[in-house]
């Protein structure tokens, strides 16, 4: 009896209705929206002009050079310190780098090993370089000198800098 009775208390597991929402908050919610939207219209954005941009030339004058503030010995060797210890930590960082790689080529080894005890047609298939793997086509300098007095043809030129007004 007090089984069944249990059982009948544990709530069924149907999803819960959702509740009803009243259209007039709905309406009045969109409304507020379209009004802020209206009153972001009215305002036109307002242009940066170009010049916050650049750099202005007296401030790229070699001659305005900070001097590096005076460090006491203490802050000197602990710098001395941290760069030996990130030293280390890159060395580290290396060695581990280099041997994970290490052992994939070994570990390609010996699967390339395996495959040509099975099959040596496999294995020539295996080995053989895939030209469309890397579409990859580079050009270094040339052996020829450059020829003396050329003059490089100038091409066309369209101003495209925009010019904003307020």
């Amino acid at each position: 009896d007090k089984a069944e009775g249990l059982r009948q208390e544990v709530p069924s597991a149907e999803p819960r209705k959702k509740k009803k929402v009243d259209p007039r908050r709905d309406q009045a919610a969109k409304d507020r929206l379209k009004k802020k939207l209206k009153k972001l219209e009215r305002v036109p954005p307002e242009l940066i002009p170009i010049e916050d941009f650049i750099t202005p030339s007296k401030y790229l004058d070699e001659s305005r050079v900070r001097d590096p503030p005076e460090l006491t010995i203490e802050e000197i060797e602990r710098r001395a310190l941290l760069m030996k210890e990130w030293s280390r930590h890159k060395h580290k960082q290396h060695k581990e780098e280099k041997e994970m790689i290490q052992s994939m080529v070994e570990a390609q080894q010996e699967a390339l090993q395996e495959l040509r005890l099975e099959s040596e047609e496999l294995y020539q298939a295996a080995i053989e370089r895939d030209e469309g793997l890397f579409p990859l086509e580079l050009q270094g300098p040339s052996f020829t000198p450059p020829i003396p007095g050329f003059q490089a043809p100038e091409g066309k030129y369209n101003n495209i800098t925009k010019v904003y007004k307020q």
